[in-house]
């Protein structure tokens, strides 16, 4: 099953990945400098390294990762949704929903606990907004986000498949909410409803707090209504807003060492 998993996770992210980069160059929302030509180039470089860098420290660290920890749960009959003798297809559905749940919950953690927030500031130090900033997560926080899923899947007693199919529906949203793609408003305005879009999500990551401080799904938009934490757009509009962290402007953000080291750094007053 590991095997397998590995092969699926694999196989889905290099068919969306893929697609999404054909789309945002036929038809790419925003036009910037800092998302274009060779700045653009190095923060791909960077941004597909940390990726990398993340999924070795995982599976040397965590091999099994969350769907090992079902398969755990499954030999040892643990698990709330096997002790009240719950069908597998109706607890595959509620582990899925509870899982985003509390992917938005861990989300919002890593924006209001400083000590997360020294290593979530990595995603955000991003000047551009392309599908490969959903991608941007240093492996640290990779860690942490795994044992976290890890103990709600054993706790829950998550369907491994339910599992296997969340982490690579989680890893093509976050692809898919960061992308640098024309939607049309129409469409966006529908699909948004339920599911996170990238004008939605793009919001997140405006260098103004207010705007920060919102539209933390990955997956379903409904969350952050129901929290509170809904921002429908921008104040300076998508083509105007400021992107990435305001105390860290420029090409070296871009830079794959700098990156790394960044949650070791000492935070500044605008980083509180």
């Amino acid at each position: 099953m590991i095997s397998g998993e590995i092969i699926a996770r694999l196989g889905a992210f290099v068919a969306i990945f893929a697609s999404m980069a054909i789309y945002e160059l036929w038809s790419p929302r925003l036009e910037r400098s800092e998302m274009a030509g060779a700045l653009k180039s190095r923060r791909w470089v960077t941004n597909l390294s940390i990726l990398l860098v993340s999924s070795m420290v995982l599976r040397i660290i965590f091999p099994a990762a969350a769907v090992g920890a079902a398969l755990w749960a499954e030999t040892k009959g643990w698990g709330l949704f096997r002790i009240i003798g719950m069908e597998p297809i109706v607890a595959g559905i509620l582990s899925f929903v509870i899982l985003d749940f509390a992917v938005w919950l861990e989300h919002v953690a890593s924006h209001k606990i400083p000590l997360l927030w020294r290593i979530h500031r990595v995603h955000h130090a991003d000047n551009g907004f392309d599908l490969t900033t959903g991608l941007r997560f240093h492996p640290v926080e990779i860690l942490l986000s795994m044992f976290w899923k890890a103990g709600i899947v054993v706790l829950l007693g998550a369907p491994a498949l339910s599992v296997l199919v969340f982490e690579i529906v989680l890893n093509g949203t976050s692809m898919f909410s960061h992308s640098n793609v024309a939607i049309s408003k129409r469409f966006d305005s529908l699909l948004r409803r339920v599911f996170v879009t990238p004008d939605m999500h793009r919001v997140h990551h405006s260098s103004m707090h207010r705007e920060t401080d919102s539209n933390y799904g990955f997956n379903f938009s409904f969350w952050d209504r129901l929290f509170g934490t809904y921002v429908p757009q921008p104040k300076l509009g998508h083509e105007g807003m400021e992107i990435g962290l305001a105390q860290y402007r420029g090409s070296y953000a871009a830079g794959l060492f700098w990156a790394l080291k960044l949650p070791f750094t000492s935070l500044r007053r605008s980083d509180q």
